[in-house]
């Protein structure tokens, strides 16, 4: 079984990938890093490099830890909440894990589109992470 969890380089997204390790360790699951980016002309090559050096440290912390894990970088066109939940589904996976942020009081009226989407339609267990405040 596989842990999924999304990763973007925020404090939440540090909170959703400090907790999948954790919850990777104690169950002995594989830990599977998916970084979603739709591409196209705003996700230039400098930000596709920056993105890359984030995610090679993110493994060596992993393998640091001695965790099962692949990381994937998706840019695919699709969006994040599409990418993860094909990806559990793929791997059969235990549940996900995704980082939320705090919202304003008209942000709270809707939950982020990709976390909303992730919790309404992805077929196993999602985890939802708060970061540190």
């Amino acid at each position: 079984m596989a842990i999924v969890v999304g990763y973007v380089p925020t404090k939440e997204g540090r909170a959703a990938l400090r907790r999948a390790a954790d919850e990777s360790l104690l169950r002995k699951s594989k830990l599977i890093v998916i970084n979603s980016q739709r591409g196209g002309r705003d996700f230039d090559g400098d930000e596709a490099n920056r993105f890359e050096q984030e995610l090679r440290r993110i493994q060596g912390e992993l393998d640091e830890e001695g965790l099962e894990h692949e990381v994937r970088q998706l840019v695919r066109g699709n969006e994040p909440a599409e990418d993860l939940i094909a990806v559990a589904e793929e791997e059969g996976a235990d549940f996900i894990v995704i980082g939320l942020r705090r919202r304003t009081p008209v942000g709270k009226l809707i939950l982020g589109s990709n976390a909303q989407r992730i919790l309404l339609d992805a077929s196993c267990p999602v985890l939802a992470v708060k970061a540190d405040a």
